[in-house]
């Protein structure tokens, strides 16, 4: 068979390319075998490219005085090392080193003078590698150093410096003392924060949401949490928080911060799916501030088929204005589900003030009237409520979409008296625990358990929103939304005073974005104090973790019902 000249050209020059593009390879051997001393030479030396045999032995000297640069840094100052080249289709440079015995610390001294010396949060560099005895690590002096200067910068002592840095090293003797000593100088203070930009509010809004006080003694993290508390208000669409240390007189730093205020109002329009509801709209529309107060209000709404409602609300900011408020909220819904013969038409007013606590709980004190209209198979009525009630809830997670570990908790309760604004006497509260764990990267373990319960001694003039029902995609699945609860005498379902729900999942990750699940569901609602009869849930799901958080797919099946196979679709952050 005869090839093309031409061809057969390409098919030379090809191959004289791809021997050229050869890599050289460097093959450490060190002995008494020692990985880090080895990965070290290697970084130092770095790659060969596609010197030839000859090109590597001119290079040979320059890598042993490479590798001897590479077991200085750490401690053997005395080392072997031999090189040989060997030739063929890939050449190699060969280093045969013998480290031999390492420079030991003889004396070390670290220590911060000055006012920096009382301060706890200081930290004077102390580790196993930098005490008499150990072996001398040039990174490990650095990093001693770096420390130093790190923690200064950030605790404001701008004007530190180190009196003394010595390494001393006696190769002959194998030892190495260290001196390090640094003077901190004085602290610098915060100055007063000003502001600047063209925006609508108060000055006095605006230092409430500065986490310090002029005076107070430097720390980047304090204006590192100016910055986020500002970026977290809702107001801005820009923050610029400057505080130089070349600026400070006296040794007090002033901080200068540049705003921009965002568009005054958004709207947003979403649209979704769950099992439970079917198909469904959301809108909201908000006027993010009214007046130099910082006040706002809006509107949202939801539509679905079983239930449409809107709700309004006007928030104060109070002290501090990022996380305490007085919102004046109201709001109707409207529900009819299908085959449970419950309708509900509420009315609710009433003010909350939200608060987060030191602890970090999420705290709101409500009194709010509800006049409801209602129907729950043959009983129907008008309820009006009057309701003082709190609740706390606590979110622990490391991502608010997708966490990998976590949990939350949340509790509340209210209570109506009959005379004071209200036509029956009630007692309500609710709890939730959920948990999540990942082991191992790709196996996760989430729990929940859901409890609640109310005390009246008029119980069929409470209506449906404080009775209790269980079932759906975020009760029990492999049961449909709201199925499980007493019946009365011609089987319709009425709610129950209590109410207890748990689930135990696990998953595993499949790919980057992709879960396999299985899960145990149980739970009910009833009315008397004793051993109740729960229903029990089995099935297994499919997650998909979107911008939005994951969307989970789920076969569940009833184990104490003839119902077969239900399909269970939400979506959302999983605590």
């Amino acid at each position: 068979m005869k090839f093309p000249g031409r061809f057969t050209g390409g098919v030379l020059l090809l191959l004289t390319s791809c021997a050229a593009l050869a890599q050289s390879e460097l093959d450490v051997r060190v002995k008494p075998s020692n990985d880090e001393l080895k990965a070290n030479i290697e970084g130092y030396i770095g790659s060969l490219g596609d010197r030839d045999e000859e090109a590597l032995l001119r290079f040979s000297r320059g890598a042993e005085e490479q590798a001897h640069k590479a077991a200085q840094a750490l401690g053997y100052y005395q080392p072997q090392i031999d090189s040989e080249v060997k030739g063929g289709d890939k050449p190699r440079l060969v280093l045969k080193v013998d480290p031999g015995e390492p420079v030991r610390l003889r004396n070390v001294t670290v220590r911060i003078d000055g006012p920096a010396a009382s301060l706890k949060a200081f930290r004077v560099p102390k580790s196993d590698v930098l005490k008499p005895g150990s072996v001398l690590n040039h990174g490990r002096y650095e990093d001693a150093k770096r420390l130093i200067q790190n923690q200064a910068s950030r605790y404001g002592f701008f004007s530190g410096r180190f009196t003394s840095q010595k390494l001393s090293v006696d190769p002959r003797a194998g030892v190495a003392d260290i001196e390090l000593i640094y003077d901190s100088g004085p602290r610098y203070a915060l100055g007063p924060v000003k502001f600047e930009g063209d925006t609508p509010f108060d000055e006095d809004l605006l230092q409430r949401m500065v986490p310090f006080k002029a005076g107070e003694p430097y720390d980047s993290e304090l204006i590192a949490e100016l910055n986020r508390a500002l970026q977290s208000s809702g107001y801005f669409e820009g923050v610029r928080v400057d505080a130089a240390p070349t600026a400070a007189r006296n040794d007090v730093i002033p901080v200068d911060v540049k705003l921009d205020t965002r568009k005054p109002r958004t709207m947003g329009l979403g649209l979704g799916y769950s099992t439970d509801v079917g198909p469904r709209v959301k809108a909201n529309w908000t006027r993010h501030w009214v007046n130099p107060q910082g006040d706002s209000y809006g509107w949202e709404a939801e539509l679905s088929a079983p239930r449409q409602n809107v709700g309004l609300f006007y928030d104060i900011p109070l002290d501090p204005p990022l996380t305490d408020k007085l919102r004046w909220a109201g709001g109707y819904q409207y529900e009819d589900i299908d085959g449970s013969d419950t309708l509900s038409k509420l009315l609710t007013f009433g003010p909350e003030w939200h608060s987060k606590l030191p602890s970090g709980w999420q705290r709101v004190i409500s009194l709010k009237w509800q006049r409801e209209e209602y129907q729950l198979g043959d009983d129907s009525g008008l309820s009006n409520l009057l309701m003082p009630g709190i609740s706390y809830s606590y979110l622990k997670s490391d991502n608010r979409i997708d966490p990998h570990n976590g949990y939350r908790l949340s509790f509340e309760s209210k209570v109506a008296k009959e005379g004071l604004g209200s036509d029956n006497n009630l007692l309500y509260g609710t709890a939730l625990v959920k948990g999540l764990t990942t082991v191992f990267d790709k196996h996760r373990f989430l729990g929940r358990v859901q409890v609640g319960g109310s005390a009246t001694n008029g119980y069929k003039s409470v209506p449906p929103s404080l009775r209790f029902f269980a079932g759906g995609d975020q009760s029990v699945r492999g049961y449909d939304y709201q199925s499980l609860s007493p019946e009365n005498a011609e089987g319709d379902r009425i709610g129950g005073r209590y109410m207890v729900a748990g689930s135990v999942e696990y998953q595993y990750s499949i790919a980057e974005k992709w879960r396999v699940a299985t899960f145990v569901d149980q739970g009910n609602s009833f009315n008397k104090l004793e051993l109740p009869n729960l229903k029990t849930g089995v099935g297994i799901g499919v997650r998909w973790v979107s911008p939005v958080g994951p969307i989970r797919l789920d076969l569940a099946h009833a184990l104490d019902d003839d119902g077969g196979i239900r399909l269970h679709f939400s979506m959302g952050p999983e605590l």
